[in-house]
Parts: structure tokens; sequence; C-alpha cells
């Protein structure tokens, strides 16, 4: 764990008793981890549309060449 990591987890642990500037650094933190995983789950929702499109594809046409 980094040392950035650990002063988060640290703050997020305790953060009544922090001062603003931990505060600060914990929402700046928080708010970038959060960007990030937005950014990464619309990723994997866009490619697992197109994974679900191909296969519907593939399967259909496996289908209509008489397979079940």
């Amino acid at each position: 764990m980094s040392l950035k990591e650990e002063r988060l987890k640290t703050i997020v642990s305790d953060y009544k008793s922090k001062n603003n500037g931990e505060l600060k650094f914990a929402l700046e933190e928080l708010s970038q981890d959060f960007e990030e995983t937005k950014g990464m789950l619309i990723k994997l929702s866009l490619h697992l549309d197109s994974v679900e499109k191909i296969y519907t594809d593939i399967l259909n046409e496996y289908k209509s060449r008489g397979n079940k």
C-alpha cells in the first residue's frame, strides 16, 4: 500500500478528528478515485454491450443454419 493510500485510510477511519487539510486531501483523493472508477465502469459497460451484440448475432446465424 502506498503512502498516499495509507494516509487516506487513516483519514477515512477517523475523519471526525482530522483537520480541514486532511479532509480536503481525502475529498480530492476520493473524488479522483470516483471519477476513475466511473470511467472504467462506462468502458466496461460499452464493452459488455458490444460482446453481447456480437454473441447474439453469431447465435442467430448459428440458429438460422438449423442448429439449436
